[in-house]
């Protein structure tokens, strides 16, 4: 079957976003392919905390956009030397529902540019060792979407700046260990290509058995616009997520790091929200709301936490290491 490609005309990260999640919602069958850019962008994943991830005084000097995606994952820094890609379609077999049967396309694709491309970690691609991809993605309705980054020729001054590294991941200067982590794609290549050639490479290397150009219609279009002002450009979504809380614990483990914010009254959970670059392929509104009104023990907590699917909400954090980290076990 032909993949749809699709691009969304845009460099504004409030759009493009938004513009992701209409064909999530609203392009019910097929494949899709989306190459896109956002220029000058901080996006956070789903469930981390904004103001802990951004360097605030870096983002408001150079003008850095700020968004939050709805996937799982860490924050990352776009700019026109950063290409992103979106596949989009049918889950399909529980079991083939890894980060592997997506990132492999993208390793083949660099492999065949010459360079040491390998899948690595939770979601990574590494080139020669350094960094050059990152990954998430998030299920809809038993359609997947599965999206990441591809650092080409971006700015590690940039990319270093404008993050706000998490200690407990680099354990040193966030500057120094979100740039030595990292690397460009265009500084591995045995022949160089600028990025229109490397964009027009990958959406060929990416079309598998055939690539149909297709575009949204007049109706969709405005509902991207609509979207994108009603949640993607807003404050509430970008950056309000943070309750008036008593209670606060912060750990790393094998799936990411996890943070717990929670406020109690009389024994019982009356806010509570959770942090972290895991990777969660669902929202966590269901669970957090279910908590709310749940006595502040650890035996009421694990009641509700058994109604949910723990894997598709903290991607590789267990039901325990949740709740060693909500009642301090250390």
């Amino acid at each position: 079957m032909a993949v749809t490609y699709l691009e969304t005309g845009s460099l504004n990260p409030y759009y493009n976003l938004a513009f992701e999640e209409l064909v999530l919602e609203r392009r019910r069958d097929g494949e899709y392919l989306l190459l896109w850019q956002n220029d000058n962008t901080i996006v956070v994943g789903q469930n981390q905390n904004t103001e802990a991830e951004i360097n605030r005084e870096f983002v408001e000097r150079h003008g850095v956009n700020v968004v939050r995606r709805s996937t799982g994952g860490g924050a990352v820094y776009h700019d026109l030397g950063n290409l992103n890609y979106s596949f989009i379609t049918d889950v399909g077999d529980a079991e083939r529902l890894t980060m592997e049967r997506f990132t492999r396309p993208i390793v083949e694709a660099l492999r065949n540019l010459g360079l040491q491309a390998e899948a690595s970690g939770r979601n990574d691609i590494l080139v020669a060792g350094r960094k050059v991809s990152g990954t998430a993605q998030r299920i809809v309705r038993g359609r997947i979407l599965h999206h990441g980054t591809l650092l080409f020729d971006a700015n590690p001054g940039m990319v270093a700046g404008a993050l706000q590294a998490d200690p407990a991941k680099f354990q040193s200067k966030s500057a120094k260990s979100v740039r030595s982590r990292i690397g460009n794609i265009r500084d591995f290549l045995p022949v160089d290509l600028e990025m229109e050639a490397f964009w027009e490479y990958l959406k060929k290397a990416l079309a598998g058995g055939g690539m149909a150009v297709g575009c949204l219609t007049a109706e969709e279009l405005a509902a991207v616009e609509e979207l994108k002002h009603r949640k993607y450009d807003t404050w509430e979504w970008n950056y309000g997520r943070s309750p008036q809380y008593d209670f606060t614990n912060k750990r790393r483990f094998d799936g990411g790091g996890l943070e717990v914010r929670a406020a109690v009254k009389e024994g019982c959970i009356v806010n509570i929200v959770f942090y972290g670059d895991f990777l969660s392929v669902s929202p966590l509104d269901g669970l957090t709301a279910a908590l709310e009104g749940c006595a502040f023990r650890r035996e009421a907590a694990a009641e509700v936490l058994d109604r949910f699917d723990i894997r598709e909400l903290f991607g590789g954090i267990t039901r325990d290491e949740v709740l060693d980290t909500l009642f301090y076990v250390s």
